[in-house]
């Protein structure tokens, strides 16, 4: 495949030329700073709660550190340390608030190291550090994140149980100062106790007994300073797709829809989107654990990619987010490379279908054919139709149907889900039914319903799957029964070409299973079978396979290989493979005037089908 755009002629792929970084360099001054913050406060910890820590190979080092002996000292230090931590983070990521923070405490440890250890030179470093942050306030203008309230939550949990531990450290570093012995659950008593204040069962000689209360006392004071400012600052709510956003991008899938079979999954409502200044193109995204995260091609005329790919970049840059773009085509992974300097890898394979070239005779379509005519014969009927003909009370009955046979507790899907069924503005959307009516219709809320697939538009002539659901209690098959009744029904509904599921690493998986495989292709393939118990790669491979597609590959698109890991966790949780959401007691519901979301679950081999693995 060969793109040519902003006068390239010769067709053949542009090679990545970095023009321009617009992410945070690892040698800037932030970065640097981030990471010496991180340093200076463990040592800082370190010297607040272990006694004989600056009669160490340390001392030298932790002179010239905020904290200082005694009681009081020891708190201060220790408070210093875990301020700074959390600190750090945020001064890698160019966080304006971080740096504020910073500027503030770096003066405030320069004025103990002065007043409480007389220590000149920690002072002239604690304000050294101060000035570099001053001169170099313009590196520090990254905007917050999204946000919500709900961060007051996770902080309160993650800080407490961290201030249980460090406050355990903190009791039991006096073994020569402590009174009896006093048990484990005497010494979690006296940190539960020192956290609120109070002093607990566990005593100590001399002025051991202070330096532990003023210790305990300022973790107890963090936890509950950090909690209550997060509770109560003002709330920054994640991007949303607004109405006016979500009309431009159907005028732009209008003309341009069908380029990429992904394109309708970027009218997703949970997703923020920037524009080109020329309001032809548009990029549509999500931010996940400080990863900006887009998915598939941009939306609108390619030769307007590059201006809504720059603004992209200047928002991710604006909140020092990570960019990164999953499941792109090759065009668009040629443009990314060639327009930010960003890296492509290749992910895995996009199945199509060409609805002239399928057909069930031959030899290599047997299973699918024998499976399809016994679910037939057991008295299994299909209905495919465009959404908008089917009457809103069965609609109803499909989406909860759907909702229902869901079979995990959270909603799954992202770059290739549309999250929604039955939205009166995806009347053009294609719903695909199997109907058998038994025993058990009379009494099932969804009357003689066994499954449903819905795919959604891909331009004019093509259709792209969004999801699979069925009934547990029907017969197998009813995938295959279902995709082969909606590749026959296309000529009617005029679609020439069907998008079905993704199949990740695709390629390693055929490759390491044909003859003369090399070790490395072998045990690579090896453990993506492994794999395949949780995250189901070689089942989609295989059911996938059954109906002779092609295969399109598709990319993602990272700044550095560093960032893979983060962009590997930020994308399971958006694509819903992994949940740090409260529980789901305290989850909170969906408007009551929103249909529930729908997205992928299991694979054919199971209950459920994924699209997006």
């Amino acid at each position: 495949m060969s793109v040519t755009l902003d006068g390239d002629k010769s067709g053949s792929v542009p090679k990545p030329v970095r023009k321009f970084v617009r992410g945070p360099r690892p040698e800037s001054v932030p970065a640097l700073v981030g990471t010496a913050c991180t340093a200076v406060g463990l040592i800082d910890i370190a010297a607040g709660v272990f006694p004989r820590f600056r009669h160490s190979r340390m001392h030298t080092l932790a002179e010239v550190l905020p904290g200082a002996l005694g009681p009081f000292t020891a708190a201060l230090s220790l408070s210093a340390g875990v301020l700074l931590l959390l600190l750090a983070h945020g001064l890698k990521r160019r966080k304006r608030r971080a740096w504020r923070a910073a500027v503030v405490l770096l003066p405030a440890g320069a004025l103990a190291q002065l007043v409480y250890r007389h220590s000149v030179t920690g002072t002239l470093v604690s304000l050294a550090l101060c000035l570099l942050l001053v001169r170099h306030r313009g590196e520090f203008a990254a905007l917050p994140d999204p946000r919500s309230r709900w961060r007051a939550l996770a902080n309160f949990v993650l800080l407490g149980a961290g201030s249980l531990g460090l406050g355990l450290i903190i009791v039991s570093v006096h073994p020569g100062r402590v009174v009896g012995s006093p048990s484990i659950a005497d010494r979690l008593q006296h940190v539960l106790y020192g956290l609120f204040g109070f002093e607990g069962p566990v005593e100590y000689a001399e002025v051991t007994s202070w330096t532990v209360a003023y210790s305990l006392g300022a973790l107890g004071l963090l936890t509950a300073v950090t909690t209550i400012y997060l509770a109560f600052r003002p709330e920054h709510p994640a991007a949303r797709l607004t109405q006016d956003d979500e009309a431009r991008l159907r005028a732009l899938l209008e003309k341009h829809g069908g380029r990429d079979s992904l394109g309708h999954f970027a009218l997703r409502r949970d997703k923020g989107v920037v524009f080109s200044p020329s309001g032809k193109a548009a990029v549509c995204y999500r931010v996940v654990s400080g990863v900006m995260l887009a998915s598939g091609d941009p939306v609108g005329d390619v030769e307007a990619w590059p201006g809504a790919i720059e603004r992209f970049m200047d928002e991710a840059k604006a909140h020092s987010w990570t960019p990164a773009v999953m499941g792109c085509s090759e065009t668009g992974g040629e443009v990314w490379t060639r327009e930010t300097g960003l890296d492509a890898l290749e992910l895995g394979d996009e199945a199509v279908v060409d609805v002239a070239d399928f057909s069930l005779a031959g030899r290599a379509m047997r299973n699918v054919r024998q499976m399809v005519k016994r679910i037939e014969r057991l008295g299994y009927e299909t209905r495919v139709r465009r959404a908008r003909d089917i009457g809103e009370a069965e609609l109803t009955r499909i989406r909860r149907a759907a909702a229902d046979w869901r079979g995990t507790d959270n909603e799954r899907g992202f770059s290739m889900a549309l999250g929604r069924m039955g939205d009166p503005a995806d009347g053009d959307c294609i719903i695909a039914t199997a109907h058998k009516a038994d025993e058990h219709t009379a009494d099932s809320p969804y009357g003689d319903l066994k499954a449903v697939i819905h795919f959604v538009p891909w331009g004019r002539d093509g259709m792209s799957l969004d999801l699979m659901r069925r009934d547990r209690a029907a017969d197998p098959g009813m995938n295959e029964l279902l995709i082969v009744a909606a590749l026959q029904a296309s000529s009617r509904l005029s679609v020439e070409r069907v998008s079905l599921n993704f199949a990740m690493f695709r390629s390693a998986l055929a490759r390491g299973e044909k003859l003369g495989a090399g070790p490395v292709l072998r045990i690579w393939r090896g453990l993506l079978i492994f794999l395949s118990r949780w995250f189901q790669i070689e089942s989609l491979y295989k059911f996938n396979a059954k109906f002779r597609p092609r295969w399109e590959p598709r990319f993602v698109v990272y700044r550095t290989a560093r960032d893979l890991p983060r962009i590997s966790l930020a994308a399971m949780q958006a694509e819903g493979f992994v949940s740090l959401a409260l529980p789901r007691p305290f989850a909170r519901r969906f408007p009551a005037r929103l249909p529930r979301p729908c997205a992928h679950t299991r694979a054919p081999g199971q209950e459920h089908h994924a699209r997006a693995a």
